[in-house]
Order: structure tokens, then sequence, then C-alpha cells
């Protein structure tokens, strides 16, 4: 068996040789003398137009290609540019393929001079990848030392750099152009991003902070604007983690709205919490357009598991243009851990914009969420680790101290199919219960009318610093109801207004490693976001204000 350092650093620099030489730029100086690489940090590298191209919303995007001022070649290239930099900056990406996403571009700018029409609604559009996701011509490592020069670990199936995931089939079909997949955590469990090919990814705003995970390299990749519009997935927090941490929109849908068929995963066929994909972007534009394209595509025919609901725009707008007042519930404290100050301000500032424009805030005192903790965490190791640790040991590398602080470095007993069955009807009752509680609250505020929407923090946390992501809990509660969340970027970190409150009692030893874990001088400039909770398969009422 091959030596798991020496193919660990060939993949490495195999992916800096696919950066052009004059896209080479000189190693960032350290954190702590520059931590924010993103802004003018970046510019530097790059053309007035690649900036203009690059920093323009999508939709600006699109028409200018549509109404050919711009040619896709060049926005495909500026994007290729940025992203060769990002990487070189916090080393955010897994595969380069910018020679296909060229030809790809040129090929649709031929087709858009010969015919004048356009291949589909995101004709021209660079769209960057979560390294779970199969694209014909790049393998996906997930990670994996032992997956590099395989199929998902295996050789010889016939389906290396053939296979396509379904929904890059149909973005493809849609007009998008790919040119990157990105970094993820090995087993993709974690809220931070590192592996052993390209080592950890830093948040590019502050770089004394994580990224995020495991969506953690679409994350840095987006705050650095080397992608206009990311897909990652989302088990436990992966989309919305990194998006939050970034200062950017993220969409994590219930299951069975966004097709997953074809997709490389941990614990494959584990039915109790569902990872599902979402959308990562700069705006809420962006989410919306990305999913009433590829619903456009019908992907309950091609994904048995998606179900058959259509983009309805005539509801969306409807929905938007209804001046009724609504109701939202203020999660600000889940009683297992606090959130630190500046994420206690930003709930304070999206609270208070709702309540500007009318609405009605409740406070939001639901099921125990520690419950929802345990269940997320009782899915996760039905296996015993069983998938994860077969994968480390293709190539004996090692585990991340990151992951190894939910499966240990040793698996355990695989649970039996009766265990499995009373894990499912426990997350049932809970789903009940918490269902029950949500249509309670019509009688908790003077519109009578149940909750649309709850604000609520995504961790306890702007953003970890390295090995100190100790609590998941504001996020896997969502994962375990399934129910639709979107992440909205609000401010970011000031040690000025942020500061540490030494008088505050901890209700348990994580709460109190969360609070010791915070200082305002390390987190200063660091963007913060929180998320709108809604029912499951409902995403569009709670997205109305924000309009």
């Amino acid at each position: 068996m091959a030596d798991w350092k020496a193919a660990a650093a060939e993949k490495r620099q195999s992916l800096v040789n696919l950066i052009p030489t004059e896209w080479v730029i000189p190693a960032p100086p350290p954190p702590d003398a520059q931590r924010d690489v993103t802004g003018d940090y970046v510019r530097q590298y790059l053309t007035e137009d690649e900036v203009s191209i690059t920093e323009s919303e999508v939709p600006t995007i699109l028409r200018h290609i549509h109404q050919g001022q711009w040619k896709a070649r060049d926005v495909a290239a500026a994007f290729c540019h940025r992203a060769a930099l990002a990487h070189q900056l916090t080393n955010c990406l897994h595969e380069i393929f910018f020679d296909a996403a060229l030809h790809d571009a040129h090929a649709l700018d031929d087709h858009f001079a010969a015919t004048g029409k356009l291949k589909g609604p995101l004709h021209g559009l660079p769209i960057s990848l979560k390294d779970q996701f199969h694209v014909k011509g790049v393998e996906t490592t997930m990670g994996y030392v032992g997956w590099i020069g395989t199929f998902q670990g295996e050789k010889g199936t016939g389906k290396e750099k053939v296979f396509e995931s379904e929904l890059v089939q149909e973005l493809r079909d849609l007009g998008a152009i790919f040119y990157c997949k990105t970094s993820v955590p090995h087993t993709l469990m974690s809220g931070e991003t590192i592996n052993n090919i390209i080592g950890y990814v830093p948040n590019p705003k502050n770089r004394l902070l994580s990224a995020g995970g495991s969506s953690g390299g679409e994350g840095a990749l987006l705050g650095l604007r080397g992608s206009c519009l990311g897909v990652g997935t989302d088990i436990g927090g992966s989309v919305r983690f990194p998006s939050a941490f970034n200062g950017l929109y993220g969409l994590r849908p219930s299951s069975g709205r966004l097709p997953y068929e074809g997709m490389a995963n941990s614990m494959d066929g584990q039915n109790t919490v569902l990872s599902v994909l979402g959308p990562m972007a700069h705006s809420v534009d962006a989410v919306k357009l990305f999913t009433e394209s590829v619903l456009s595509k019908q992907p309950w025919l091609h994904d048995p598991l998606v179900v058959e609901i259509p983009w309805r725009e005539s509801v969306f707008q409807s929905t938007l243009n209804n001046s009724k007042p609504m109701v939202f519930g203020v999660l600000a404290n889940d009683g297992q851990v606090s959130v630190q100050p500046p994420v206690e301000r930003a709930l304070r500032r999206v609270a208070d914009v709702v309540k500007s424009l009318g609405h009605t805030l409740i406070e939001w005192d639901p099921p125990s969420h520690e419950r929802a903790t345990e269940l997320a965490y009782g899915a996760y190791i039905l296996d015993g680790g069983r998938d994860i640790f077969e994968s480390f040991a293709l190539s004996n590398e090692p585990m991340s101290n990151q992951v190894a602080q939910m499966y240990g470095r040793e698996p355990k007993p695989e649970s039996t199919a009766s265990q499995v069955a009373a894990l499912n009807v426990k997350k049932r009752a809970y789903q009940k219960e918490y269902m029950e509680y949500w249509n309670s609250t019509s009688k908790l505020n003077d519109l009578q009318e149940p909750v649309t929407a709850v604000i609520a923090p995504i961790s306890a946390f702007a953003a970890p610093t390295p090995e100190k992501f100790h609590y998941y809990g504001y996020a896997t509660f969502v994962n375990v109801l399934d129910y639709s969340s979107v992440v909205i970027p609000v401010t970011h970190c000031d040690k000025d207004i942020d500061v540490f409150d030494d008088r505050y009692v901890p209700m348990n030893s994580i709460d109190e490693q969360t609070w010791k874990d915070y200082d305002a001088d390390t987190y200063h400039g660091a963007p913060v976001g929180v998320q709108l909770v809604g029912r499951r398969l409902r995403r569009k009422r709670y997205l109305r204000w924000q309009q």
C-alpha cells in the first residue's frame, strides 16, 4: 500500500499544477498579520473587468450574458482566475477543471452566436460544487486519501470520471458551467473543514477562524467571490454553518425537494436523518433562481426520493405581495448553550427589523432541543462508524481531531434492526410533539396565527476557532425535524460592541467552554448570520419580509 502522505502530497500538488503560472501569487502574510484576504486584498491580483464580473450578482451576470454584453467564456475565465486565487489563500478546492469550463463556455457562446438562443435559464452561469458531486472528467475524493483514483473507494467500477450526479446533469441542461469542486472534511461530519489532502480551510474574512463545514470549501470560495453560486449539502448544518460564517445566504430545504440521486456520501442508506443539498450565494434572488431552475427540470422523474411539487411562481408572488402581518418565533437560547455576544446582537437586530415591518414576535419555547441532538447523533453512529473507518483504512490515514469528537478512534458496535426501528419511533414522536407545539402558537399572539418562521441562531458563535466547535444543537434540530431553513447574513463582529460578559454563569460544561472560547479581539470583523426556520417543505412565506 502506497504511503498516504505521498499520495496526499501528489494530489495536493496536482491542483497547484492546474493553476496557470500567471495566476500564481505569493503566500499571504500569517493570519495575525493579515486576517482578511477578501475585498481589496484579493482584488490586487485581478483586472477591473474581472472584479466587475466576479462581484456582480447572479441576475446581473445572467442578464449581461443573455443580452450579449458579456461572453460566457470571459465570465468563466474571470471566475476561474478568482477561484485559483481563493484556493491559494484558503485551500478551498479539491478539484480544478478550468480548461473544461472554458471549453464549455466557448461552446455556449458559439451556440448563442449561431442561433440567438440560450441553452437554458442558467446559460453561461459558473456554478461551484461541493466535492460530493460526481462530475465527468474529474474524480471525487470527499477528502479521503484512499478515494484518490477510485470511484468512492472502489476501483474497476467503470464509473471513475464518467458518472455524473443527477443535479449536475440537470444544471448542465439548464446551461450552467462547472469549473471546480470544493473542499470538505473527510467523512463530511464536522463543522470545520480539514482533511489530509488539502489541510485546513480558514475563514477568508478572518483567518483566525474556521470557514465552517462540511461545505466549508464552498463557504470560503464564495466568501472570496471565487463563485457567485455554489451547492453544498446539509445533514447537521453543513450548508448553514459555512453560509453564516462567510456572510452568505444558504438554503437547507426539506428532504425530497431537490435531487440528491447519485451523490457521494457518508453512511449511504442511513435514512433516519437525511442529508439534503442546497444553494449558497450572495443574495436571496440567487437562491430563488437556483431552486426555481432545478425544479423546472422535474427532478422527481429521475430521483425516486423527490416529491412532485413544482415551483409555483403565482403562489410565491401572492405571498410576496401579501401585506398581512405574520408571526415569528424568536429562539434566543436553547437552554443548553448560550450564544456569544455577536450572535446575540444579530438576533436582536433581525427581531427588531421584523417587528418594525409590522410583524408579531413571540418567545420560542419548544420541546427540548437536547433530545433532537441526541436523536441526530444516534442516527449518525447507527453503523458504529463502520463506513468511515473502512474509508480511512483504504490508505491508513489518520482521522482529524474534529471528526474524532463524534466517532472516537475505533469503531463501535453496529445497531440492530430493532434499535434502528426504536430510534425512528423516538424521532417520529419528537416530530409530532414539535409539530403540535408549533400549532399551539396560534394561541400565544393577538393575530391568532401559528408562527410562520423561527428566528434562530445557526450556532452559538459567529464561527469557531480551530478544534473548538463543541456544540451543534442550534443546527441539528432542523435536520431531525426535516424543516426548511434559510441563513441570512446580518452583521460583523465588533470588538467595541460585542464585549465579553465576565459575570455570566454557565449552564453546563459545554456552555462554559463556549463562553470561555469567546474573545472579542479574535472575532473582530467576522461575519455573523442567523437562520429562519420554517416547517417541512415550506420556504416561501418567510422570505417575504427579506424582499
